[in-house]
């Protein structure tokens, strides 16, 4: 037994070298992926939610020694951008961006993403800067015209403008870059050409594409998995494209199509109220109104609008029920107009509800809540001319002298009624109600009669 053991034990040491050849073959021949995401839109919810997530599942990923985002974009909204850059300041993996392709630009939140990412890169004939939040708008200036435009700006532009200063240039000294002209591209509009941008210390590289910015930072032994160096042999990238959630989250995200679809919504809702049917009109109005809501609730809505919006079509439905000689209609429009203006809080243009629109949905919904509903009103308080309803009211001869029991004639037919009162031959009765085939009456007096009521 004891030989047995002593067999064993070395033929283990004599093993051992090629198993751990074997293993380190292995981990040479192990496969590293390089996600690609790209932004070449305006960054908005959609967008945020797309890059987070592949973020975050790259984070969870063995083989992923980076995340590569090719970037195009004209701005954005900044909640949106934060919520994008605080995952990327807190991702485990290294993150490049590089504004590509060539003629792309990275204006606006887009320099500030930029600025966020570990690693970053331009392609040739490429433009960045333009920081300066839209809501203040400020043009380029002069020192000298500087302290005229303090003076003039309001307390909250200040608050605003420095917010963003502060924070573009905490993302400037966290990764080494330009701080000063990180500061000019928030207060000034300055903007940046991929060499001035380079020669500026503002990105790190200007590589052409995704593959080459990675064969670059392997060459320079940027990327690392535990104390393995990645090889570029055994590393390929993955362009992955937004899946069909995110997709529709952003056709509903943009604020033409969530205006749209909120009308449809309240449109549909009204005319089912107006005039019920089989409910096709609520279904789709209530369908509608709730993924109008969802897309809201992720865009920066004003209540203010909102509030606006339902105030002029309450009194666009109050000129259909109770015409006011244009009062009512010509006070909902404008309100419907300035709430649709008013509806998306921010001066971004690229999350502006569009002026045409605005307009074309005015005139439909001045025919649709003014002249429809004002069609349909009036046909539902209009006298039921047909079938059983039209006898409740209607006026009936008397066919002889009755007591309680008779005849009587109505358009021309011979009726069974009963008489609450005696009748004589000829008197005019009234048509209580309907019984089967039979009639309950009272006699009409003489004021009635005098008010127009006839057969």
């Amino acid at each position: 037994m004891f030989y047995w053991r002593l067999f064993i034990i070395i033929l283990s040491l004599l093993t051992a070298p090629y198993g751990i050849a074997q293993m380190g073959s292995v981990e040479k021949n192990l496969k590293f992926t390089v996600p690609v995401l790209t932004i070449n839109s305006a960054i908005g919810p959609a967008v945020s939610e797309y890059i987070i997530a592949e973020i975050n599942k790259a984070n969870d990923a063995a083989n992923t020694p980076l995340i590569i985002i090719t970037l195009d974009t004209p701005g954005g909204l900044s909640s949106s951008l934060r919520e994008i850059n605080q995952r990327i300041l807190n991702s485990r993996i290294p993150i490049a961006c590089l504004v590509y392709p060539q003629g792309a630009r990275a204006a606006s939140a887009g320099t500030y993403l930029l600025y966020a990412c570990h690693y970053a890169a331009m392609a040739p004939a490429t433009t960045m800067g333009a920081a300066t939040p839209v809501n203040i708008a400020t043009p380029a200036s002069t020192p000298n015209d500087a302290n005229e435009k303090n003076k003039s700006a309001s307390a909250m532009e200040k608050k605003v403008l420095n917010d963003a200063i502060a924070y573009i240039r905490s993302l400037a000294q966290l990764r080494k870059r330009n701080e000063g002209w990180a500061q000019l591209a928030v207060s000034e509009a300055a903007t940046l050409t991929a060499k001035e941008a380079l020669k500026n210390n503002v990105i790190n590289y200007i590589t052409p594409n995704p593959q080459n910015l990675l064969a670059t930072l392997i060459q320079a032994d940027e990327l690392t998995i535990g104390l393995e160096v990645v090889n570029l042999e055994n590393t390929q990238l993955k362009t992955i494209a937004p899946d069909w959630r995110n997709r529709f989250i952003t056709t509903i995200t943009d604020p033409n199509i969530a205006y749209i679809l909120m009308l449809i919504g309240i449109y549909g809702l009204v005319l089912e109220f107006y005039s019920p049917g089989i409910g096709v009109a609520g279904i789709t109005g209530i369908i509608s109104l709730l993924v109008a809501l969802y897309a809201f609730q992720l865009l920066p809505l004003s209540f203010s609008g909102m509030a606006l919006i339902l105030f002029g079509i309450g009194l666009l439905v109050a000129e259909s029920i109770m015409p006011s000689f244009g009062i009512f209609g010509i006070g909902g429009t404008i309100a419907f107009v300035f709430g649709s203006i008013l509806l998306i809080d921010t001066q971004n243009p690229h999350f502006l509800i569009s002026l045409p629109l605005i307009t074309a949905f005015a005139f439909v919904s001045v025919l649709f809540f003014v002249v429809s509903l004002g069609i349909i009103w009036r046909k539902r308080k209009a006298r039921i001319v047909s079938g059983q309803e039209e006898l409740i009211g209607a006026t009936a001869i008397a066919e002889a002298n009755f007591t309680d029991k008779g005849f009587v004639i109505f358009n021309g037919e011979r009726w069974a009624a009963l008489f609450i009162d005696p009748v004589k031959k000829g008197q005019k009765v009234k048509i209580d109600t309907i019984n089967g085939l039979v009639l309950t009456t009272s006699p009409i007096q003489k004021e009635e009669l005098s008010h127009g009521i006839s057969t």
